[in-house]
């Protein structure tokens, strides 16, 4: 008895009632309105308590002394708050990668490159720019009169970094030698390539601030 291949091939009465292109798309419509739903169920679930945003939600921020109260989203950085929204533009946008310096504050005493600072990050911390000791009763800081006086300062950009470091620098070594200084504003680059102005700068200072011996 010989069987005709064309009928293996059609689909029986039960197979039709079993699977239809109607079936499929409601099928796959209930797929599609579930599973967003569930994964952003799972999402919430698998969020840590107390993360904040993705939006911009309020910080404060202690900078040169004074609470800033700010919104921020979570992915901005402290040197974006400070220059776009608290208007505090000492600190310069150059490489924006954490190599040049030129961004630099001090962060609890310490010398940070605020453009690898998130500001959420920041909270609770002292924060110092060039914009909180720069001028004093109307009287320039000691390292700032120096740079001038030294010509350690060309396009101006690096110039507030510069500043920043050699501040920080000082507080740590009063007395530095030549070479000290050199090794200690080792983090923070000059395009114009002024680095001995700015090392007399440093020694200068040093001097003008009871503490250095070696200008």
């Amino acid at each position: 008895m010989s069987r005709n291949p064309d009928s293996e091939l059609k689909p029986t009465k039960d197979n039709r009632r079993g699977f239809s292109r109607r079936g499929l798309l409601q099928s796959i419509g209930v797929t599609g309105a579930v599973a967003p739903a569930l994964l952003e169920q799972t999402a919430k679930a698998q969020t840590p308590v107390g993360v904040m945003g993705p939006g911009a939600v309020p910080i404060t921020l202690n900078i040169n002394g004074k609470p800033a109260k700010v919104s921020v989203e979570p992915r901005e950085t402290l040197l974006d708050v400070l220059r776009d929204k608290l208007d505090l533009t000492g600190a310069k946008r150059v490489c924006d990668r954490g190599t040049c310096g030129a961004c630099s504050v001090l962060v609890n005493g310490k010398v940070m490159y605020a453009c690898t600072i998130l500001a959420i990050d920041a909270q609770g911390k002292q924060i110092t720019t060039i914009e909180g000791f720069a001028l004093s009763g109307g009287r320039p800081h000691p390292v700032v009169t120096a740079f001038v006086n030294n010509d350690a300062q060309q396009c101006g950009y690096c110039t507030p970094g510069f500043v920043v470091a050699a501040k920080a620098f000082l507080d740590a070594n009063p007395n530095p030698t030549y070479e000290q200084v050199k090794d200690g504003l080792g983090g923070n680059l000059c395009r114009c390539g002024t680095y001995v102005g700015v090392r007399k700068a440093v020694l200068d200072a040093a001097k003008a601030m009871k503490g250095g011996s070696n200008a």
